[in-house]
């Protein structure tokens, strides 16, 4: 057992993992296999899949839910929903995406600021000197530079990235009232997290090329929808 992990269990923090999937049936089971078992749940959310991710995923001993309306969001929602409606509500909920380009062991890293108690709400900040050539496109490169640039203009922001792999303690998930359906929900929780001064921090991740082709940075008008949306978000709470 790792120091980190050590410490996880010491404190008794539960942990619940969701992870959206639209289609990554090929990946899913790399993803959960290399998840700490520090985790108390794995939840995997099929986005209406074509192929055998919720098969797959089940196979590797995740609870897996159904969401056949299409978005990041709506499967993250469901996800909590499903949390919500629990006996046991977790002390953190990680946020992981399951196509296998972060590395799902880094969980422990990413918790530990929470799991000590200082800090609510963590991102995995994918830094270039960790990040695999090609492992991220010009345009979420360029889309992470603006939206965090024009965060820190506006709100002071310290973020650098708008990372999916993210950690936040489950009673400041609840208060966020999260509601994003579907491309602005990463981008929503720190907006929320900012206004509601949540603590925050980053931690430097590696990552690597995605196993299949995204479904958002992937193709120009996922690319284009997920911008929009993005820049939405900043500026809708740049007046409130």
């Amino acid at each position: 057992m790792s120091g980190e992990q050590g410490v996880i269990k010491k404190k008794q923090k539960t942990i619940s993992v969701i992870i959206p999937a639209f289609n990554e049936a090929d990946s899913i089971d790399f993803v959960l296999k290399e998840i700490p078992k520090v985790v108390s749940e794995v939840i995997v959310v099929d986005n209406n899949s074509t192929d055998e991710t919720a098969l797959n995923a089940s196979k590797a001993g995740a609870t897996v839910l159904s969401e056949n309306r299409k978005g990041y969001g709506y499967a993250c929602l469901k996800g909590l929903d499903y949390i919500a409606r629990s006996k046991n509500t977790p002390d953190i909920v990680v946020f992981l995406d399951g196509d296998y380009s972060d590395y799902p062991e880094e969980l422990t890293k990413i918790v530990q600021p929470i799991v000590e108690g200082d800090v609510d709400f963590v991102i995995g900040s994918r830094v270039k000197r960790l990040r695999e050539d090609g492992s991220m496109t010009p345009q979420q490169i360029f889309g992470n530079w603006l939206a965090t640039s024009l965060m820190a203009i506006i709100f002071k922001a310290k973020f650098t990235d708008l990372g999916p792999f993210r950690a936040i303690k489950y009673d400041k998930l609840v208060a966020l009232n999260m509601e994003d359906k579907t491309y602005g929900w990463t981008v929503e929780m720190q907006l929320k997290a900012l206004k509601a001064n949540v603590s925050y921090t980053e931690i430097p991740v590696r990552y690597k090329k995605r196993i299949g082709v995204s479904k958002v940075s992937g193709t120009v008008v996922g690319s284009i929808m997920a911008g929009v949306k993005i820049l939405t978000w900043i500026f809708k709470y740049s007046f409130k």
